[in-house]
């Protein structure tokens, strides 16, 4: 076994531990080959054009709060959550268990947001326990201790598995603190790594140090972009790796374990670059299709009436935040009447812009803009 990215150590139980070293690797340090190199260029070139384009979106906040409920469900579902994003878009109180988990995701990746942003907090353990108390508020593993970083060993493996034949059994809860100490302080240390790799590392040692009983996986992608924008490498949280991670499942959990057994760090470092590079350009063509759409559905807005036209541009707005409705919730969004709300409604189907979602139902009906959905619903 090559000891690069840490060692195993054999507990008196008799089963063996993961021991990490410290970041940045340094027997040997990171290799920066021409492929290495390219992939890096790349990778800055497709993130600074998502970040170019979101910022020239007219209202970026309507883009990315329906991608952060895109990312929250793709991140559930690597982890097993079934849920689709329709059932995440339904009130809470209608939603399954496994929407509110995402749901859960949601309000975590935002609380972290705020955390950084608005109350100008650092990116710590504090603020990463406060995150994941929110990411496992209720569901599964709601019971097993949120918040809180474990006292007790833990161990991946697949269904049965035990100490005896886990397939990865990662830091003792003692190990475990002191890895987490010194990843904090790598967090902030200046070494001159590039960003991108950087994050990198920061993911990979975090998934291998796995400090809490549950929501590693989910925790550890949201790392991702906390870091990315403390850093203000994004304007705003748009690169989210967990579409890449979900379609290179195998791939993702073999090239962590090659990191730990075998110390391919470069080989890791490439695969993440490929998925940023990836998910950046998928997200810039996401963006675009979307912008192309709210000017064409404004354009169809200007030919109403002009007191129509008022709530109509507000409806298509809030359209793009929430793209199912019923008339109560237009009512109660733009605050007009219920009557108000329906022909409203009734205006925007006749332009083809919202769908009824069951039209022999005849109380409590929703409606759909399903253009907008299926942009977004790609890989969900």
């Amino acid at each position: 076994m090559n000891t690069r990215a840490g060692h195993y150590v054999t507990q008196i139980e008799g089963y063996r531990s993961f021991v990490p070293e410290k970041l940045p690797p340094a027997n040997p340090p990171i290799s920066f080959d021409m492929e290495l190199i390219g992939l890096l260029s790349k990778a800055d070139l497709a993130l600074g054009r998502l970040d170019g384009i979101t910022r020239t979106l007219p209202n970026p906040d309507l883009f990315v709060s329906m991608y952060v409920k895109k990312e929250a469900l793709l991140s559930s579902q690597i982890e097993g959550t079934q849920a689709s994003l329709i059932e995440v878009l339904e009130t809470e109180e209608k939603q399954t268990s496994d929407a509110r988990e995402v749901t859960n995701y949601v309000n975590a990746l935002n609380y972290g947001l705020s955390r950084l942003k608005d109350d100008g907090f650092p990116l710590s353990l504090r603020l990463i326990r406060e995150i994941h108390a929110k990411l496992l508020a209720t569901g599964r593993g709601s019971n097993l201790t949120p918040g809180e970083f474990r006292t007790s060993q833990n161990w991946i493996g697949g269904i049965g598995s035990t100490l005896t034949n886990a397939a990865y059994i990662p830091p003792t809860a003692s190990d475990m603190r002191d890895a987490m100490g010194d990843l904090e302080i790598y967090f902030h240390t200046d070494d001159g790594m590039p960003p991108l790799v950087k994050i990198a590392l920061i993911h990979a040692q975090f998934e291998t140090i796995h400090p809490f009983l549950d929501g590693n996986g989910r925790m550890g992608r949201l790392l991702i972009t906390f870091w990315l924008c403390q850093q203000d490498i994004l304007s705003y949280p748009l690169l989210y790796l967990s579409y890449f991670f979900k379609r290179n499942r195998s791939e993702y959990y073999d090239r962590l374990m090659a990191v730990r057994l075998q110390g391919k760090w470069e080989d890791w470092i490439k695969f993440f670059l490929r998925g940023i590079i990836e998910i950046s350009n998928e997200s810039s063509e996401s963006a675009h299709h979307i912008d192309s759409l709210r000017e064409e559905l404004a354009e169809r807005i200007n030919s109403l009436d002009a007191h129509t036209a008022v709530n109509a541009r507000r409806l298509l707005d809030q359209l793009f935040i929430t793209p199912q409705v019923t008339r109560a919730s237009v009512a109660a969004e733009l605050d007009i009447t219920t009557p108000t709300a329906g022909a409203l409604i009734r205006r925007f189907c006749d332009l083809a812009i919202l769908t009824d979602v069951a039209p022999d139902v005849k109380r409590g009906k929703r409606y759909s803009f399903d253009r907008y959905l299926k942009i977004l619903e790609v890989g969900t």
